[in-house]
């Protein structure tokens, strides 16, 4: 698969220009790379919008889906540092899923992501899936290189801010990534599945990101 592994961490927030010099100094100096060094993780990307909200989105890979629930993440996820905690606590906007990686289509990744957030029915995941592998083929169009599918788990996709109490009904939602060589590739693809008359009214947002970088455990200093 051209994601590694089997489960996917997304995180997506806003921070106010106040705060966002601080905020990515953070992700860029320590938390991509402590993530990535957490037992089971794999790799991570940085993403900025270009077209989409909110601002940011990262993106982070693990070898099965039960490290997201794993002894070394809950632990990591409760020992959060002191540099962590202050940038956490200027999230906005925050979105967290917790998914696993149920297609995965293609050969690589690329430099622009388009996203696609959808809202399975109650009764139709099934078919719902069945019709996104359909649409899901990067060879179908040119300069995507890999599409894929997250299906979030509604138990464990919680943000980490003061919301993560409130009842979230798109704690269940499914996203579509689109991995492109460049953002004027990305419109084409987002078209199949918007212009899909059966999708089309499942689509919560849609957005277009810009890598800014990635990291894998082999990238890791070694000890």
């Amino acid at each position: 698969m051209p994601i590694a592994g089997q489960g996917m961490l997304l995180t997506s927030m806003d921070v106010d220009s106040l705060h966002e010099a601080e905020f990515n100094r953070w992700y860029d100096r320590e938390h991509l790379e402590e993530r990535v060094a957490i037992d089971g993780f794999l790799e991570a990307r940085r993403y900025v919008a270009h077209d989409g909200k909110p601002k940011y989105l990262s993106l982070y890979s693990t070898a099965t889906f039960d490290v997201l629930d794993s002894p070394a993440y809950r632990t990591a996820l409760a020992n959060q540092t002191e540099w962590s905690k202050a940038n956490i606590a200027n999230f906005k906007n925050m979105i967290r899923g917790v998914a696993r990686i149920t297609i995965s289509r293609g050969t690589g990744r690329g430099a622009a992501l388009g996203i696609i957030r959808l809202r399975p029915p109650a009764d139709g995941a099934d078919r719902l899936r069945d019709a996104l592998r359909e649409q899901l083929d990067p060879l179908a169009l040119d300069g995507i290189i890999s599409m894929h599918l997250l299906e979030n788990d509604p138990v464990l996709s919680k943000p980490l801010t003061s919301d993560a109490a409130k009842n979230d009904p798109g704690a269940g939602d499914w996203f579509a990534l689109i991995d492109a060589t460049d953002l004027s590739a990305v419109p084409a693809a987002v078209a199949r599945i918007m212009d899909n008359f059966a999708l089309k009214p499942l689509v919560v947002t849609r957005g277009v990101y810009r890598l800014l970088w990635d990291i894998t455990k082999s990238d890791l200093p070694r000890g």
